[in-house]
């Protein structure tokens, strides 16, 4: 349906009065008006929904526990005894464990993982083996003394194993965490030195792209440099039968498959270290809790994303970003995990279009960045490909055009389910997403989730509507951290998300809530790189370039383009005497991809003569961004706080230049 007269939103899907009695949200809905005996309007009313559920937050995340059957029975004036932000407490009288939830739903009629990737054929994993594998790993942790609030890092690509760790790691108490082997052993050490891990589960290379990355060097030096780690599991990738010495062999690891045994865990038990993306410093280590994860995994999972058993479920994502956590927790809902280990364009631009296809999908979750590349290469997947299972796609990382909106509705079904989500690794789950109750309008997110008080407010924390805020959240969710990873204080936490606001979660991304209550995600408000949907620390990229001899400073950008593009430029100031010449440019390209990883390498390098700062020190990363997003130079920045007015004055002329299309 396109625009209106009036110049009213463009509805490109809107659901029926089945689809939404169908629904485990319409569902959800009429069980809890009937349950509390409350009128919300009917179960078509995500409104009245939505605002009963972060007004009474106690109910809603009873009724969700219930509901789910995660944790029946549990009165609402034990759900949530202490509301603060941050400090909020909640469930404290129950246990529970995330990988006892996530292999609930063993069943023969449909594969709990289904593996594939550039190189081999696809494999069902059955949920019994799974289970024994699990449960083999847990006892192989156990045998090698591994206890509860140890740490268990994974160096591993998107494959079952990686699953297989982390659920066995989970069963027993131990805190997972993991790096994809594209980082180089700087970006390893940054993140797991921290934490201390005493088991590192590593894969010896990895396929990508066509070509192979022999990792066995790189772990090498995780060893080398991780004195904490007391067992080194090998995974196989490249080298079958070879195993680093004194390193045990995965194969060994789960050679005695078994039903695993389950550590009762206090609803607050850390479950995972991720990590943020380091702008400033070495990446902060945020714990999730098992009992959060569960529970808005299961909200998320099975209300909104509206997936459960006989569903088949692939998200593109790697072991480094957040969307692998949740793509792995459709296990909580009983749906079939698809992982991928591989390119999201190899060998062809339609590659995921195909695995929907060859799977049986019903959900494909991707990037905006996929569908882009998609759209711009004229590509008719619903011609070229059997898409009859596939119900709903889900879309992330950073904000998806109109105009990509209109292409998944006309090149690959007008039936589809189109869900655009926002939300971030520190709380592992959306803010902003999709609702099978409600239609989708082109360029638009849908509505905020149930249980999240999400707001936009401006610089002086008032609510705004039809203008740009920041994205705030004003009352608790359960899956917020625990903690920062050495932050026993909770200073650097306090200063992530509740400054400038005490008690109110600031995300850092900026915010429109339409008239209509749709959405608008326009990118950052902070520094954070977010390029294909991984965000990415310029901390990172900063330590890589330092160490060229012929590089004095620089400053690196990440520049959301208002075509849905991003432009993600590195500007140098080099050495008296120093040019940029090629072979300049490729070491100083070379350091990123091998100190960092491929992704941090910047679309194009420039050179400038000097980089401004703040008279602290610090890089004026978000008003030089601002700047080549047509901000005028008055409202980007305050030239009066910047240690060389010069130096801001040649960028405003660049961000003029490219923006004239010189």
């Amino acid at each position: 349906m396109s625009a209106d007269a009036g110049g009213g939103p463009e509805v490109l899907w809107t659901p029926t009065p089945e689809s939404i009695a169908a629904s485990r949200l319409g569902q959800f809905a009429a069980w809890v008006a009937d349950r509390r005996g409350l009128d919300l309007g009917g179960p078509a009313d995500y409104d009245a929904i939505w605002r009963w559920s972060v007004d009474h937050l106690d109910q809603f995340w009873a009724d969700v526990a219930a509901f789910t059957d995660v944790l029946p029975g549990v009165p609402d004036d034990r759900v949530l005894t202490r509301r603060a932000m941050p400090g909020a407490e909640w469930f404290p009288d129950v246990t529970l464990n995330y990988a006892e939830q996530a292999l609930r739903h063993a069943t023969d009629e449909h594969p709990a993982l289904i593996a594939a990737a550039e190189d081999v054929e696809d494999v069902e994993i059955p949920w019994a083996t799974l289970r024994g594998q699990v449960g083999a790993f847990a006892a192989t942790l156990r045998r090698l003394g591994v206890r509860r609030g140890d740490r268990v890092a994974g160096y591993l690509p998107n494959v079952p194993e990686a699953v297989v760790a982390f659920l066995g790691a989970a069963s027993i108490g131990a805190v997972w965490s993991s790096c994809a082997p594209d980082f180089g052993t700087r970006s390893v050490l940054d993140r797991f030195a921290q934490i201390e891990p005493v088991v590192l589960v590593a894969v010896d290379g990895y396929r990508f792209g066509g070509r192979t990355f022999d990792r066995r060097e790189v772990v090498a030096e995780l060893r080398e440099a991780l004195p904490s780690v007391r067992t080194t599991i090998s995974v196989p990738r490249l080298h079958p039968g070879e195993l680093p010495e004194g390193a045990l062999a995965w194969a060994e690891a789960v050679a005695e498959p078994q039903d695993p045994v389950f550590e009762p865990l206090p609803f607050a038990a850390p479950l995972w270290i991720v990590f943020s993306s380091g702008t400033t410093g070495l990446p902060k280590g945020i714990v999730h809790g098992h009992g959060g994860v569960v529970l808005e995994q299961r909200k998320q999972m099975g209300l909104h994303i509206d997936v459960g058993p006989g569903d088949r479920l692939f998200w593109y994502a790697s072991t480094a970003w957040i969307m692998w956590n949740i793509a792995t927790s459709a296990l909580l809902a009983g749906a079939t995990v698809v992982v991928y280990d591989g390119a999201p364009t190899h060998p062809s631009v339609d590659v995921q279009f195909a695995l929907a296809a060859r799977t049986r999908l019903t959900f494909l979750g991707t990037s905006p960045g996929y569908l882009g590349a998609c759209e711009k290469a004229g590509l008719r997947p619903g011609e070229d490909h059997d898409l009859s299972a596939l119900r709903t796609i889900g879309v992330t990382g950073s904000p998806l055009p109109a105009s990509t909106f209109r292409w998944v509705y006309d090149a690959v079904s007008p039936d589809v389910f189109l869900g655009s989500l926002s939300g971030g690794t520190d709380v592992a789950t959306g803010f902003i997403g999709s609702s099978p109750l409600l239609p989708v309008t082109a360029g638009e997110l849908q509505r905020p989730m149930l249980g999240v008080a999400a707001a936009s407010w401006d610089e002086d924390g008032h609510p705004v509507v039809g203008e740009l805020g920041e994205l705030v959240v004003t009352e608790p969710m359960p899956s917020m951290p625990l903690y920062f990873w050495d932050d026993p204080d909770g200073v650097r936490y306090r200063e992530a998300y509740f400054e400038p606001w005490p008690g109110v979660w600031r995300h850092g991304d900026w915010l429109e809530v339409t008239e209509r209550g749709t959405c608008l995600i326009t990118g950052r408000s902070d520094s954070t790189l977010n390029r294909g949907g991984v965000r990415m620390g310029t901390a990172d990229i900063y330590a890589a370039v330092e160490a060229v001899p012929a590089v004095v400073d620089c400053v690196v950008l990440g520049v959301e383009q208002r075509d849905g593009g991003y432009w993600m430029p590195l500007f140098v100031q080099l050495a008296p005497g120093a040019e940029l010449t090629p072979e300049l440019e490729a070491e100083i390209r070379a350091a990123i991809r091998t100190n960092a990883s491929p992704r941090h390498v910047p679309d194009e390098i420039t050179v400038v003569p000097a980089v401004p700062h703040t008279r602290t020190g610090k890089r004026l990363e978000v008003p030089l961004k601002r700047l080549f997003q047509g901000v005028e130079p008055a409202r980007a920045l305050n030239v009066g706080a910047v240690d060389d007015a010069g130096a801001v004055e040649h960028f405003v002329e660049l961000a003029r230049a490219r923006q004239a299309g010189r």
